[in-house]
Order: structure tokens, then C-alpha cells, then sequence
């Protein structure tokens, strides 16, 4: 994926944060330093996703998205729908409530420091997951997770950030159901299978969804596999604090928890199954997922927790 302008690079930006001042003063003030930024705001829904083809069609090499999960999960979808050697280089300008993908990859929340880190980093080769006609970068939670994730308020969010998901799971806990579904897939050359009442299933290419929630503590985004986690449902309050003992010692399986490693999963459920790509809640009855391997370049720095050991045949400098 060569960057034909490796010199221009182009910022989507969430319309939400087109007022914010620190945004504007680190545009300005890169552009001062010789920075070729460009800047595009979105409007509506499928914005980032044409604004992401446009570039790539103008030959823009390097491609920042100044929002939250939804936001780079809708130009991620844009990148997918080329051909591998059109897309551009991706860099993320955190600006969500949750910055659950950005936080994983261990960026930066302040503006001037996120986008200076875009506009200079090398780019890298990272995993994109596939789920029926979506493309996800990160996680993919279903259940209980999902539920949360989708009715908490907006304003909620604006206001305790990542501890909205905690008080609005304390509020909903004793009131959700639980959702029967078989889970399938391939591990150590083998078909398994697990047909159980869920609490949560997560489908992982990074490490954290929900404001924080570490779901995958070992997943990286460049190894070629999903990271599952799957957590059956509980029925008392004893079953639930061990539950919860289970989940601090992620990646070790219980009983009722279990982890698996895997590059493909389907399941299939009884009823509606509600689930959150990167962000955009789905209602599904059956889906598998498949992992692109190096699906995309992303401009990242080398310590980023979510990358694996580094290789030169993988990192260039964008």
C-alpha cells in the first residue's frame, strides 16, 4: 500500500468536535510547522465513509480520523471497500467518550499529541475483522455488553466518560436475560463447539471495549487472530462474584468463562442477538466473523501495546 503523497495528509473529523478549540489550535499550529493537512468534517452518517474513498482516490497517503469508535469504524468500512493498494495509512485522533481502540493502541487522549503522533509515525500492517457486510477493527461484544453499551445516554457518556458503562450495567444487572446461541469454531485443526446460555460473548481484534473494559488483555491486532472471550450466564449472586473472580484472570478459563484464539467464529442464536461493532449496535440472529490479516496500515508508534514483536518487513515509514 504505497503512499503516493506521503507529504499531504487528510483529517476526517467527527462534525461533533469541528468546534473544539484545542483541535483547531493543533491544525493551525502544524500547519505552521510545515504539516500539508488537509481537513474534511463529517455531517451524517456514511460521511467518514465517502470522505475515506475520496482520499484514497486523490492519492492521500496518510489519513487521520479526528472521533470516536463509530467514527473510525465507519472510515475503516470506507478503506475495506478499495483495493488493498489504493487505501491509505490510518491514524486515529482520539475525540469519543470512549476511545476504547485508541486507548488499546495506547495513543494519546490529547489532541496536539494524538495528531502530531499521526502525522509523523510510521505506519504498520494491522488485522481488519469481517462480519457479514461490516468491517470491524477492534472488538465486537454481544449480550449483556452490547445491551449496555447501546442504552447508555449520550449525555451519560459526555459527563463519566468510561464509568457511565459501569453504572448503567449496575442499573440493568439483575433485569437483562440471558442469550442461548452455539458459538462454533476451528482450534488446533479441530471443529469446536459451545451451545450455552451467554452473559457476553466478545469477539476481539484489540483489547478493550465498554469504556475500558479489558475483554482481551493478550489480543493484538496484527497476529492473524480473533481473541474470544465467552462468558456463560449466572443465576445467583454467588454464581455472579464468581464470574466476576473468573473475568480478573483473563486469559484463564472457568466455569464460566473461557477464552479461545481462533481466526474464524460463527454463531447462532435462538432469538435477535443484540451486538456492538466498534460501536454501531446490530440485531442478528447468526453471523461469523473472519479476520483479514493485514488488511491495513496504520500509523502507529512501536510501543503500542496491541502490536506484536517488531518486524521490518511489516513497519514502513509512511
Amino acid at each position: 500500500m504505497a503512499d503516493t503523497m506521503a507529504g499531504t495528509a487528510r483529517l476526517i473529523l467527527n462534525g461533533k468536535s469541528s468546534q473544539n478549540l484545542e483541535v483547531r489550535e493543533a491544525v493551525k499550529a502544524l500547519r505552521k510547522e510545515g504539516y500539508d493537512l488537509q481537513v474534511r468534517v463529517t455531517w451524517e452518517a456514511g460521511d467518514g465513509l465517502y470522505y475515506a474513498q475520496e482520499a484514497c482516490h486523490e492519492g492521500i497517503g496518510r489519513l487521520v480520523v479526528g472521533g470516536g469508535d463509530g467514527t473510525v469504524s465507519e472510515v475503516v468500512n470506507g478503506l475495506m471497500r478499495l483495493d488493498e493498494a489504493e487505501r491509505a495509512s490510518l491514524g486515529i485522533l482520539p475525540l469519543g467518550s470512549a476511545n476504547d481502540l485508541a486507548q488499546g493502541l495506547g495513543l494519546s487522549l490529547e489532541p496536539a499529541i494524538a495528531l502530531r503522533e499521526a502525522l509523523s509515525a510510521s505506519s504498520r500492517a494491522v488485522d481488519v475483522a469481517h462480519l457479514g457486510e461490516d468491517f470491524f477493527i477492534n472488538i465486537a461484544s454481544g449480550g449483556f455488553g452490547a445491551q449496555v453499551t447501546t442504552s447508555t445516554p449520550r449525555a451519560l457518556k459526555r459527563v463519566l466518560g468510561g464509568g457511565a458503562y459501569a453504572l448503567m450495567g449496575m442499573f440493568k444487572v439483575w433485569h437483562y436475560r440471558p442469550y442461548s446461541g452455539l458459538i462454533r469454531w476451528h482450534e488446533d485443526g479441530e471443529e469446536k463447539e459451545i451451545d450455552a446460555p451467554l452473559f457476553l460473548l466478545a469477539i476481539a481484534n484489540g483489547s478493550q471495549a465498554g469504556g475500558g473494559q479489558q475483554l482481551a488483555p493478550q489480543a493484538k491486532i496484527d497476529d492473524g487472530l480473533l481473541d474470544i472471550l465467552i462468558v456463560r450466564h449466572f443465576s445467583s449472586l454467588g454464581e455472579m462474584r464468581q464470574l466476576m473472580s473468573e473475568l480478573e484472570r483473563i486469559p484463564e478459563s472457568g466455569d464460566f468463562v473461557r477464552t479461545v484464539r481462533t481466526s474464524r467464529v460463527a454463531f447462532r442464536a435462538d432469538g435477535a442477538f443484540p451486538i456492538n461493532l466498534d460501536g454501531e449496535p446490530r440485531f442478528l440472529r447468526e453471523f461469523e466473523v473472519t479476520l483479514v490479516p493485514r488488511a491495513i496500515r496504520m500509523l502507529l508508534p512501536t510501543s503500542s501495546p496491541l502490536l506484536s514483536s517488531v518486524s521490518p518487513a511489516q513497519t514502513e515509514t509512511a
